[in-house]
């Protein structure tokens, strides 16, 4: 008999998922697929976050209990464990989605409650996750094995008695010990006191996976020390998980080299990106690649246009043919243009026999993904100035038509449409949206923007200045502003900012470069000096360095 067939038609089923040691990318494809069906969710408080992000908006994620007392209303009794939740969700006939850190094979609880739903012929099935002693060491840079083959104990500290011990301190196996921050001295002990030499390479890490990972290289003998110089020990966090790893695999000197994930140039920065939401994503995207932590704080809004009528002949225009080429600047003009033409049942094939422009990479995107392949995008300085450098001039004899469309902001510059007319077209420059400061970001985001929380803040048009100054007050000293090119560091400086990075080009993605850049080359010099590395933030005030481009 298959112990998970169903033995009724209204039974639900459950799906147990590890959700791994705190990486949110290390979620399997199956655990994702799992939670977009779940209707129910029922996680370890610890990874709710990691996992609610793929679930349906309608998923019920009820509290797992925390205390086993009998409710006083009607006689019912309270649900008295997680099993006893699971089961009764998954009794309604619901898709159920039990998450838990890191494998739910090596959780003995969660065990139970798959015994729980075999007792009574639910259907179960059960989605491996990375286990936190094997994530953890590989983003610490300690590889457990290797061409020598050592063999490889696990041991978890809090139920480990004294034959565990023994068997795995009178080997030379690599010990991987799940421990808490303050109990990591007593496990070396007990290892030391089995027969391992206190001179064993140690590395002991907290937060393993996340951008508040911290690895500490020490020995058996030496690493309640170790901890006591670096301040962690004795904390109020000392009961905080920790994953051990004992054996020369985890020596300093391959760390030096094998440490990817914290070694990366921005690792742990909090990276403040002051830009519409839309235009923040692929921004953030890439500082997650340098290890950072962006904060995306929206310091303008878009909204329609007052008049909309002008950007309505516009469109109707487009489609009759008044216009040779169309020009878009960004990725809101690209944005109103394709709301407008939604809502005329129009679609990207109204853009048959008209040339399209398009500064920037964004930009460009956003029309490919409309259906339209711009015909022309500067091959240099992606700007007005540079689709200026490579925009035709107007030839009455291969250019039938002489008008541009150009749809943009209301507070956009005059220097394209000044080019545009230079170069002998027409121009029918339209307010295609309006660009708005936007409300002030919550009172825990300005308190940290004034008082140092954030590492630094990219700065990526003199409007983001001025109105993240206007909105949320000016950024403490010691955090790293950088900016993308020479206008916005100039507002930046007229604000009392202190420029300490300028991007090489005017794009997003080379300023996040260039921040990256500053960041490695301030990670060098600290270790070049001997000095520990820290970040922006965690500097005393007034001891920020001299500004640099």
């Amino acid at each position: 008999m298959n112990p998970t067939a169903p033995n009724h038609p209204a039974a639900g089923q459950v799906t147990f998922i590890g959700a791994g040691p705190g990486d949110p990318g290390l979620l399997t494809l199956r655990a994702v697929e799992a939670l977009a069906r779940a209707d129910v969710l029922i996680a370890e408080p610890q990874v709710l976050d990691v996992v609610r992000a793929h679930a349906r908006a309608q998923v019920d994620t009820p509290q797992q209990p925390t205390a086993d007392e009998a409710s006083t209303t009607a006689g019912v009794p309270a649900l008295r464990d997680t099993t006893n939740l699971v089961m009764s969700a998954v009794r309604t006939g619901k898709r159920v989605v039990r998450a838990v850190s890191g494998d739910p094979g090596l959780d003995a609880h969660v065990a139970e409650e798959m015994l729980a739903c075999a007792a009574e012929g639910v259907v179960f099935e059960v989605v491996p996750g990375i286990a936190a002693a094997v994530g953890v060491p590989a983003y610490a840079g300690v590889p457990l094995r290797d061409a020598d083959g050592t063999d490889v104990r696990f041991i978890d500290a809090r139920t480990a008695d004294e034959r565990c011990w023994s068997e795995v301190g009178s080997s030379d196996a690599t010990a991987v010990v799940s421990t808490s921050l303050d109990s990591v001295a007593a496990a070396a002990a007990e290892l030391v006191s089995a027969g391992r030499k206190p001179d064993t390479p140690m590395t002991v890490t907290v937060a393993g996976t996340t951008t508040r990972q911290r690895t500490w290289n020490a020995t058996l003998g030496s690493v309640a020390q170790v901890l006591k110089a670096a301040k962690v020990l004795p904390s109020a966090d000392g009961g905080q998980p920790v994953i051990a790893v004992v054996g020369e695999r985890g020596a300093a000197a391959r760390r030096d080299q094998l440490s990817w994930f914290e070694n990366k140039p921005l690792f742990g920065w909090r990276v403040l990106v002051p830009r519409t939401k839309e235009q923040a994503a692929s921004l953030s995207d890439q500082l997650v690649e340098y290890g950072a932590v962006p904060h995306e704080v929206p310091t303008i809004a878009v909204e329609p246009p007052r008049t909309p009528q002008q950007m309505e002949r516009a469109v109707k225009g487009l489609v009759t043919g008044r216009y040779e080429w169309i020009a878009f600047t960004s990725v809101n003009a690209v944005k109103a243009v394709r709301e407008k033409f939604e809502e005329y049942g129009l679609d990207a094939r109204a853009f048959a026999g008209i040339k399209v422009a398009a500064v920037g990479e964004q930009t460009a995107k956003a029309l490919i993904a409309f259906g339209v392949k711009p015909d022309l995008v500067p091959s240099g300085e992606q700007s007005a100035a540079g689709l200026l450098e490579d925009w035709p001039p107007y030839d009455p004899v291969f250019d039938p038509i002489d008008r541009v469309f150009l749809p943009r902001a209301d507070i956009a510059t005059e220097t394209l449409v000044a080019g545009l007319i230079e170069l002998g077209w027409e121009v029918d420059d339209v307010t295609a949206y309006r660009t708005v400061r936007a409300s002030p970001p919550p009172q825990e985001t300005r308190e940290a923007i004034k008082g140092g929380g954030f590492d630094a803040v990219l700065f990526t048009s003199s409007s983001t200045v001025r109105n993240l100054v206007g909105i949320a007050g000016k950024p403490h000293n010691v955090t790293v502003i950088a900016c993308i090119g020479p206008a916005t560091a100039k507002t930046a400086e007229e604000h009392g900012l202190r420029v300490d990075v300028m991007s090489p080009e005017p794009s997003v993605h080379k300023l996040a470069e260039a921040l990256a850049e500053f960041g490695a080359a301030r990670r060098d010099a600290a270790l070049e000096a001997g000095d520990p590395v820290t970040r922006p933030s965690e500097r005393r005030p007034g001891s920020r360095r001299r500004a640099r481009s």
